[in-house]
């Protein structure tokens, strides 16, 4: 099983294109140790030549571009591609937005949570993306799944979709009432497990998640990796940046740092290789240079980049 980062960036990609924070400064001067990210995708093979993208990101022609394994093979037909399946996480924008890229009648799967296909459903845009040769596939939690492409034969990849702490999508807010509650444990967010067909080994990816609780630590004991949520540092930073008002826990998004963090709440989980994904344009981990990456790395873990590969 392959396993590759295409988009390791949050909503906006790094630097976002409106952004003038120093960091986005820092990544358009070209500053050294600071790396332009696109937005969060990641792509699964069993076999090398078909792949299961995770999520569907605005960027993705882009990360296509980038990535030679997403591109049609040399021998293939003028119309193709290797992308047998996209699996959803949620229904943010930074998630959904390039399945309208991938249009152009080329047969793929879409599989998501009931309540991510129902949002597809009500957003006519989304028929583009014709379902007699797109089909939509419900991805039921807490079961492994044979991920299948369009014609129903088997990529090799297994999935097991489990709900994390989260949010509704942004969009689905109701506006009108500013103290609402739009936290969500049942399904509007999902982490996966993603192996081989008789595979010991998976990587776990969790790309948003709002706390760490004791159902999520049992389950990504013993993973091979875990590519986790690493929207923020700190869970002000953005109000501390000046770029916004909303806390990370507001966002859907558990910090890095501090007691109640990623960090110290999986510190005693035995973990593989833990890599922080989704990182926001605020976060300071993406200066190579900073304290904050280098605590990030004593304690044993990774700040994703664009095109970073693992295999198990």
């Amino acid at each position: 099983m392959r396993v590759k980062i295409i988009g390791s960036a949050a909503g906006g990609g790094f630097p976002q294109w409106n952004c003038n924070y120093r960091l986005s400064r820092a990544a358009r001067a070209g500053i050294s140790g600071v790396h332009s990210r696109t937005q969060s995708c990641i792509a699964a093979s069993a076999d090398g030549a078909g792949w299961v993208l995770f999520n569907a990101s605005p960027d993705i022609r882009q990360q296509i571009a980038q990535t030679p394994e997403l591109q049609p093979a040399a021998d293939a037909p003028l119309r193709s591609t290797p992308i047998r399946a996209v699996v959803l996480t949620n229904a943010d924008v930074d998630h959904i937005a390039g399945l309208l890229s991938l249009r152009e009648r080329q047969p793929f799967a879409i599989y998501a949570t009931a309540q991510v296909l129902a949002t597809l459903e009500a957003n006519s845009i989304f028929n583009v993306l014709d379902p007699a040769i797109v089909p939509r596939r419900l991805l039921a939690p807490m079961e492994d799944l044979a991920i299948r492409d369009a014609d129903g034969h088997e990529t090799g990849v297994v999935v097991d979709a489990f709900p994390v702490p989260g949010k509704i999508a942004l969009y689905l807010e109701q506006r009108g009432d500013p103290s609402a509650d739009f936290s969500s444990d049942t399904g509007d967010t999902i982490g996966v497990r993603i192996a081989g067909t008789g595979s010991r080994g998976a990587v776990f990816y969790i790309p948003g998640c709002a706390r760490v609780d004791a159902s999520l630590r049992t389950r990504v004991a013993d993973a091979a990796c875990l590519l986790f949520d690493g929207t923020v540092y700190t869970d002000d930073e953005m109000i501390i940046a000046g770029v916004g008002q909303k806390t990370g826990a507001r966002m859907g998004h558990i910090a890095m740092s501090g007691e109640a963090g990623s960090i110290a709440g999986l510190a005693d989980v035995k973990i593989g290789r833990r890599i922080f994904v989704h990182v926001n344009n605020t976060n300071p981990v993406l200066d190579e240079n900073s304290a904050e990456h280098a605590a990030v790395k004593a304690a044993g873990w990774e700040v994703a980049g664009d095109g970073m590969e693992m295999e198990f």
